[in-house]
């Protein structure tokens, strides 16, 4: 009779699951439930990935009530798992949230009072006030610095790499990035570089010592902040960069111009009706005829709106994406010309890949600095804004911009000096020290 009453419900359940899957066009997968059955999506194909239902609970999340933030959080808890290529899961899970559903959607709040150990301590604040947005930072980036260094590698670059070839190693790409935004800003020796939201340093690094600028960076991440000036004091460069604990608003009134400026994975984090005043700013701290480039990800204009985002709630609590066209706007109304815009989708799906394959690869030693909630976290949002930038919702753009000095860009005729032969360059003698703030 038990047999019996199991084999039912099996046929209960893999009758939901075809009625479910119907009309589903990617990755062949699988779905391991709790007692050990498995239905295929496919009997021609063999699966890409085994999505693993621990329990009853957590199949009526998957069929029934699937949401993005819901789908997330049984990840996390390890209701749900997945064995084999993570990334094809995201395909089974764009085809659950497209589906019409009839029931209430519920999602737990049990996940929010213990992600990180921090419950949501970045909620105080109104929507990017000062308050909440270095709240927001201290909660993404001020983990250990050796739980990023595994899966990042040696460049410390915690954004979108440039590949010459898919191929080509993480550092290589990543040391590639950084001479591709200096080659746009045709940083020279001697000229004063900000960076707006500096990370761990990695370009005010190469910035002073390839090209001898005189580099600055600003964070609000005190993690970051002292892990930028113990690199640049090993790198011998005290003289030429440095780094500051300091909100972009307070740059307002820095009482200094720079020929260039960069911010790299920042502007995120600005919120769309602050756009106007942080392209202010920068226009106000950037001599004329001198060059910023901002780089960050847009939403597109067509991609479906969320009713609950995993990646907003347990991620990056205050980011706003806002589209190209928004950026472009704010960017102009504040003075700028727009001189160049490249979209580098594809190479962040490259380089999420990578950061996710390393985070798994080096679970054993993450672990050893976070919980396994948080491994898993970052690990859903890794390979999940892989899939994100391969469907086209979002995109990662360097948009170049001039602040014209009586029409002089500041720019040749061609984008020539981008795509030179010549080998990066090593090292020459630096410039004199940079003068005191």
């Amino acid at each position: 009779m038990k047999e019996q009453m199991l084999d039912s419900l099996e046929t209960n359940i893999f009758g939901s699951l075809k009625t479910t899957f119907a009309g589903y066009d990617g990755p062949a997968f699988s779905i391991r439930l709790w007692n050990g059955a498995q239905w295929f999506s496919s009997v021609n194909r063999g699966p890409s990935c085994t999505i693993l239902v621990a329990n009853p609970r957590s199949l009526v999340t998957l069929i029934s009530e699937p949401n993005e933030t819901a789908l997330g959080e049984a990840f996390v808890q390890g209701d749900l798992d997945v064995q084999g290529d993570i990334f094809a899961m995201f395909s089974v899970s764009e085809h659950l949230l497209r589906r019409p559903r009839t029931l209430q959607q519920k999602i737990s709040e049990r996940l929010a009072r213990t992600a990180h150990g921090a419950g949501q301590r970045w909620k105080h604040g109104a929507p990017n006030s000062r308050a909440r947005d270095s709240a927001s930072i201290a909660y993404h980036y001020d983990q250990p610095l050796a739980f990023f260094e595994p899966w990042l590698g040696s460049s410390l670059v915690y954004s979108c790499a440039y590949f010459h070839d898919p191929q080509d190693a993480l550092d290589a790409a990543q040391r590639q990035k950084l001479e591709h935004i200096c080659r746009k800003l045709r940083l020279n020796p001697g000229e004063r570089f900000l960076d707006i939201g500096c990370g761990w340093g990695s370009l005010l690094l190469h910035a002073a010592g390839e090209y001898q600028a005189e580099a600055e960076g600003v964070t609000l991440s005190h993690a970051q902040a002292e892990a930028t000036q113990h690199r640049i004091k090993n790198a011998q460069l005290d003289g030429f960069c440095r780094v500051s604990l300091r909100d972009y608003r307070d740059l307002a009134s820095h009482g200094k111009q720079f020929d260039k400026i960069a911010s790299v994975g920042m502007y995120e984090h600005v919120g769309l009706h602050n756009l106007p005043l942080y392209f202010g700013i920068a226009s106000r701290l950037l001599r004329p005829g001198g060059l910023f480039l901002n780089h960050g990800i847009a939403r597109s204009t067509l991609s479906p709106c969320r009713e609950s985002s995993f990646v907003d709630r347990y991620v990056f609590p205050t980011g706003h994406l806002v589209t190209l066209s928004q950026t472009l706007s704010a960017a102009e109304a504040a003075g700028f010309e727009v001189r160049d815009v490249e979209n580098l989708r594809e190479h962040y799906e490259l380089t999420l890949r990578r950061w996710a394959e390393g985070l798994m690869r080096n679970a054993g030693e993450v672990l050893q600095y976070v919980s396994k909630t948080t491994y898993r976290i970052w690990l859903l949002y890794m390979a999940g804004s892989a899939a994100a930038f391969q469907r086209g919702d979002i995109g990662i753009y360097q948009v170049l911009l001039s602040r014209p000095d009586h029409g002089n860009s500041g720019l040749p005729l061609t984008r020539r000096h981008l795509y030179a032969n010549a080998p990066l360059k090593e090292s020459e003698s630096l410039v004199a020290p940079m003068e005191e703030l």
